[in-house]
């Protein structure tokens, strides 16, 4: 198993890089669905979240409703750092689940997990690579309105809510810069799983990492 973690700022394009590499052969697993599975009606996680910020966070069918808590949250860092601390275990147990399925089902599996929150928890285990998808904040608010519909100070809030790019940066091994074209993006990703494919066909790491998309 080679285990990339795959992190970035909310609108970097951490999903067109995740996509990319899984047209490869790896194995994508994705923190933002592992969070949302945390949270379904009956789980541990979401009677937590009622308890702690009320009724009022729930949608009349009892599903988590996103957007009253995010109004919560993302504009008070004590409110998300209570939240952060009844999700990141639940989505950590999913994360090491699916990690151990992957490579039970395929020990030379290259494992991508897209987690967006990498620098402020730690969700899984150790990495044998983290690669950053890097876009500048103004490049990322445009995104985020124009693409997710947010107004500008929502996507600021969102921005300011995680960690600074600086944070994100100290982590990488690989830098994959996104505030470029879409083929220019696409290019740096294919270099990368080269330089995967090369150091896995001279024995590194041990890992199979040279399937075709």
């Amino acid at each position: 198993m080679y285990l990339i973690g795959l992190t970035g700022g909310i609108g970097s394009g951490k999903s067109t890089i995740a996509r990319r590499l899984a047209e490869f052969g790896a194995v994508h697993i994705d923190a933002d669905q592992l969070s949302r599975e945390a949270v379904e009606p009956g789980t541990p996680a979401l009677t937590a979240i009622r308890e702690a910020f009320g009724s009022g966070v729930l949608s009349d069918d009892g599903t988590l409703n996103r957007p009253a808590l995010g109004a919560i949250v993302f504009s008070d860092k004590n409110a998300l750092a209570t939240l952060n601390g009844i999700v990141h275990p639940a989505v950590r147990e999913l994360t090491e689940k699916r990690i151990a399925d992957a490579s039970r089902n395929d020990p030379d599996a290259v494992i991508v997990y897209d987690v967006p929150l990498l620098a402020e928890a730690n969700l899984p285990r150790s990495y044998d690579l983290i690669v950053v998808a890097y876009a500048s904040a103004e490049t990322r608010r445009e995104r985020l309105v124009s693409i997710r519909g947010m107004t500008v100070e929502e996507a600021d809030r969102r921005i300011a809510s995680q960690a600074s790019d600086e944070e994100r940066l100290a982590l990488a091994d690989v830098v994959i810069d996104t505030d470029r074209t879409l083929p220019e993006t696409l290019t740096q990703v294919d270099e990368l799983w080269n330089s995967l494919s090369q150091k896995s066909s001279g024995g590194a790491q041990g890992s199979n990492v040279s399937g075709g998309a």
